[in-house]
């Protein structure tokens, strides 16, 4: 029996990220292939999983679009046991790339939402996904499980928080969308030299949804 047409339509959705250059190692081909998208979306909005877009979640929020996650993954580089926090949790699938990158136990992911937390929890437990879902301000990080290896952000800031900078081993990265605006970013990837120094790259433009908290955008 052949795959089925979700598993056809992920293995399409990744072969066309590789031709338009977004997959550049067989790590993050592989968890892409691995992880159903459709598994976090609403039940109406599965048919358009594998289409290279946002979509909604719930809550007002949205699920990144695959080409845009890819990019933050490659930047990433994450390692096979290396320790990850990543800030929103949205409905999971980010997480569940991630744990498929860096292993099980080793990525706890946090969210503002406690209904939208308590949906990604379900979702990755559903799959077997052994990801930490801690409900907070992800602009303060989540320091019980610090130091982190990268801190992994799904939402806009307009800064790197302290908090991350804080939380980051040496030899660790920060892969974040970064900007003056809500809705107006870029990918910064700030990896930890040393205690005191950071190398800061700014690189693809993009529109993340806004990081409310202490560090981030005010609730207003």
């Amino acid at each position: 029996m052949g795959p089925d047409p979700m598993e056809r339509s992920r293995r399409g959705l990744v072969a066309r990220l590789e031709k338009w250059g977004y997959v550049e190692s067989p790590s993050v081909r592989e968890a892409l292939l691995r992880v159903p998208r459709e598994r976090f979306l609403p039940e109406d909005l599965q048919g358009s999983a594998y289409d290279d877009s946002p979509l909604p979640i719930g809550h007002g929020q949205t699920i990144s679009a695959p080409s845009m996650i890819t990019i933050m993954l490659e930047q990433a580089a994450l390692r096979a046991g290396e320790a990850v926090l990543e800030v929103g949790t949205g409905s999971g699938y980010n997480a569940a790339l991630l744990a498929e990158l860096a292993g099980p136990d080793r990525v706890v992911s946090i969210e503002r939402l406690p209904e939208l937390a308590a949906i990604g929890r379900e979702n990755l437990e559903a799959l077997g996904y052994r990801v930490e879902v801690v409900v907070g301000d992800g602009t303060l990080g989540h320091p019980p499980r610090a130091p982190y290896d990268c801190v992994f952000a799904t939402a806009g800031a307009p800064r790197i928080p302290r908090a991350w900078r804080d939380q980051t081993r040496v030899g660790g990265r920060i892969v974040a969308p970064i900007g003056r605006s809500r809705l107006n970013q870029v990918l910064v990837t700030a990896r930890r030299a040393s205690e005191s120094g950071w190398d800061v790259k700014e690189g693809t433009p993009c529109a993340f949804v806004p990081m409310i908290g202490a560090a981030g955008w005010g609730g207003e």
